[in-house]
């Protein structure tokens, strides 16, 4: 009955409780011997309520209502979309209608932005250290390398050699975290441009199987495609990423899966896309580990990650290629079996 009142609303409440007072003051008075006539007391209460009715109504437009006219004014054009026109909120009741509800929506917008921006700043912050933290350990070797060899061990034929090939090693390594660096700032930055092409998936896979054959082959694992897959399947994306896409899983693949073991790449077609799997026989990834494998600098096993020479943003540069091309990525694994890593692509 109270909520959300109009001015004038307000104005009547009041002016009824005030003439309510002003008669039991003047109920009061006859218990003192004056008893004021009938007609006397009617018209006084009728003056004192218009009376009080139109002052009130005066000072709450005046000194409240105006003040709240221009703060809803404010809020209103703050958050008005730039393409909707401005709504007429010079009516009184209008505004009263309307003043709660969308300050409680401007209000919780602002909460979302502050709560955004603080998430922002989270993110800013780690991914900064993990920056941080992933070129101090090739740099730092290479430096000890660098100062073991400045000292003396550049005439030891026993370790000149081996360490320049480690410190080569190192160096191959902060080149590649600084190239997917860049890499995943234009993807985050909204600046990769996809040229689309139609293109046979199959024959780029095998591609990606001949450029890390040896690789695989100093592991004993085997890179074939699963039964089913010797069809043609043509799918429309930029070759080049989604080659970068491939490598990563594969190479991956080679990495953590099991010594002597079998990667194998999969075709199914999905109506109007195609589905691409990559699957290995490793030991598996956990489940605690697996809503965090496309998270930037992530790593399950760090020592072993590392040694394989990752940035830690393959994964998430292989996420970002996939939505730029408006598809999806997912993981399923079961440790001591292995992970399928599965991505979607559009029929060509």
């Amino acid at each position: 009955m109270f909520k959300n009142l109009t001015p004038r609303q307000i104005a009547i409440y009041s002016s009824i409780v005030i003439t309510t007072i002003y008669l039991l003051c003047l109920l009061l008075l006859t218990i003192f011997g004056y008893v004021p006539p009938a007609l006397e007391i009617i018209t006084s209460m009728v003056v004192v309520l218009i009376a009080t009715y139109f002052v009130n109504l005066f000072f709450l437009k005046k000194y409240i209502f105006r003040r709240i006219k221009l703060i809803y004014k404010t809020i209103h054009r703050l958050k008005l979309d730039p393409t909707q026109k401005q709504r007429n909120v010079e009516s009184d009741d209008q505004i009263m209608d309307e003043v709660e509800e969308d300050v409680a929506e401007w209000a919780q917008t602002q909460q979302y932005e502050i709560d955004q921006l603080k998430s922002l700043e989270n993110y800013r912050r780690e991914y900064l250290g993990n920056v941080s933290h992933e070129l101090k350990t090739p740099i730092f070797n290479i430096q000890g390398y660098v100062h073991t060899l400045i000292d003396g061990g550049l005439h030891d034929h026993t370790i000149n050699e081996k360490y320049l090939n480690r410190t080569a090693k190192n160096v191959d390594r902060l080149i590649t975290i600084v190239d997917d660096l860049e890499t995943i700032s234009k993807l985050e930055s909204g600046q990769l441009v996809l040229e689309l092409d139609a293109f046979e998936i199959k024959e780029l896979a095998a591609e990606v199987f001949e450029m890390h054959e040896l690789k695989a082959s100093k592991r004993g694992i085997s890179l074939v495609f699963k039964e089913g897959a010797n069809q043609s399947y043509m799918v429309n994306a930029d070759r080049e990423y989604v080659r970068q896409v491939l490598d990563n899983l594969v190479v991956n693949s080679i990495n953590y899966g099991s010594p002597n073991g079998t990667t194998k790449v999969a075709f199914y077609d999905m109506d109007k896309n195609i589905l691409v799997e990559v699957a290995d026989n490793g030991r598996g990834i956990e489940e605690e580990h697996l809503k965090h494998v496309f998270d930037r600098f992530y790593r399950i096993d760090k020592g072993r990650s590392r040694e394989a020479g990752g940035s830690g943003l393959g994964l998430a540069i292989v996420k970002h290629i996939i939505e730029a091309h408006n598809q999806t990525i997912n993981v399923r694994s079961s440790p001591g079996l292995g992970s399928t890593f599965g991505f979607t692509l559009e029929k060509a």
